[in-house]
């Protein structure tokens, strides 16, 4: 039996070239798309407004993201520096802060009603368990201990930097997302 002749492999296109334009990249392309964890394609809701999105959807900003539960006393303590961040940055226009309840018995009422007690206004999500689970597969299963205060940056490029375990102060934020902000696209 004869193989099937193959087609001749691609030959790199002008459009695969580094560009050389000085327009401002809008983000992930489609290749570096194919190159992100699944994760970032996911459907979430926040809880707040009702809105869905992914990871993906955030492409040109840098996106803090920390893994907790409504019961965890260490989460709380990490919001709130959070929030105190947030307060020192004002409105940065090139940073989203993206919660993940990964607890599988917490729901969005919950979650919404524990944001609004605490005056938190960023962006909270009940994760999905394939997120929770692709997550701790890919950056260890202390990003699904709560008590841990996993948190990650993901840059505007689509990089994953995992930050130190335990609490950062709003200074230690601000220090481990400055050049990710300062690296304006």
């Amino acid at each position: 039996m004869e193989a099937e002749p193959s087609e001749p492999p691609e030959t790199p296109s002008e459009a695969d070239a580094p560009s050389s334009n000085s327009e401002p990249d809008e983000g992930m392309d489609e290749e570096s798309m194919m190159d992100l964890p699944s994760w970032f394609s996911a459907e979430l809701t926040d809880v707040n407004s009702g809105e869905t999105l992914t990871v993906a959807d955030l492409k040109g900003k840098v996106v803090l993201v920390e893994t907790m539960a409504i019961w965890c006393s260490n989460c709380l303590r990490q919001q709130k520096e959070v929030k105190a961040l947030h307060e020192t940055l004002g409105m940065e226009d090139g940073l989203v802060t993206l919660v993940l309840d990964i607890d599988p018995n917490e729901n969005a009422e919950h979650l919404r009603d524990y944001a609004a007690k605490h005056g938190f206004d960023w962006t909270y999500v009940v994760a999905p368990r394939e997120v929770a689970r692709e997550i701790g597969q890919l950056y260890g299963d202390q990003f699904l201990n709560p008590p841990s205060t996993p948190m990650l940056i993901v840059d505007r490029h689509g990089e994953v930097h995992l930050l130190p375990f335990g609490r950062k102060s709003a200074l230690d934020l601000q220090e481990a997302l400055a050049p990710f902000l300062n690296d304006g696209m």
